[in-house]
């Protein structure tokens, strides 16, 4: 479904991605995880669209990023770290917005707008203005405003940061349910948080791929990371 290859980005003379490669699976949902300033933004960035890179190529969904710039984002939703949302409007004006943009017919608004509230457990403040939302409730219009009109995959760059314990495992159970329907490609920095939210987890140290863990290595992932961490440092990532 995301088919990454010999990926780079670089900002003058800083390389913030180098070489990086690696492919994801229909129905996977799969975490990059580094150190702040590892280039999991960048990444995120260049496979939807927002960046062009230095070097080397990206497929989703069948598609070449960089050959079909629009025609890419109708199969991406995208959660960027501070969501995109216009704080005068209600949460169902909103949504409605994105609705439009993303082409549905207006025939289909609410049917499409009562799906995505349903899952993203909104019905109870849609008619709330976003300004007066948690921060909680503000990832949740972030991530509903990312699967309209369900696009197959789904790229969220650090879903649950500055939430509080209660709104981090509600977010994680948002995705989990998610898997399966979409592909979900997730960055974070937090260790244990990652490893229960993903099937898999893609290490990045330094903007290049420090390793890959799976199945039950993510019960040790905090040693694993350190491991892997430590050795791209000393290979001189």
């Amino acid at each position: 479904m995301i088919q990454v290859q010999s990926l780079t980005k670089n900002y003058g003379k800083v390389r913030a991605l180098d070489q990086i490669s690696f492919d994801i699976k229909k129905g996977e949902v799969v975490g990059l995880l580094g150190l702040n300033g590892a280039g999991k933004t960048t990444c995120l960035r260049i496979l939807t669209g927002y960046l062009i890179p230095s070097d080397g190529n990206c497929n989703v969904d069948g598609i070449d990023v960089f050959s079909n710039p629009v025609e890419i984002k109708r199969h991406i939703g995208y959660l960027p770290e501070t969501p995109p949302l216009y704080p005068e409007l209600s949460v169902r004006d909103f949504l409605q917005f994105i609705s439009r943009l993303r082409g549905i017919p207006e025939a289909s608004f609410n049917e499409e707008l009562n799906r995505v509230c349903e899952l993203t457990e909104l019905k109870e403040v849609e008619r709330t203005l976003i300004r007066n939302l948690s921060l909680g409730y503000k990832k949740r219009v972030g991530i509903a405003q990312a699967i309209i009109g369900s696009p197959p995959v789904l790229i969220f760059d650090e879903p649950v940061s500055g939430l509080d314990p209660r709104q981090i495992v509600e977010i994680r159970n948002l995705i989990r349910n998610l898997s399966g329907k979409h592909t979900v490609l997730l960055s974070s920095h937090i260790l244990t948080e990652v490893s229960r939210t993903c099937d898999r987890v893609i290490v990045i140290h330094r903007g290049k791929l420090a390793g890959d863990i799976s199945g039950d290595q993510l019960g040790n992932i905090e040693n694993i990371f350190l491991d892997l961490t430590k050795k791209s440092s000393e290979a001189g990532g």
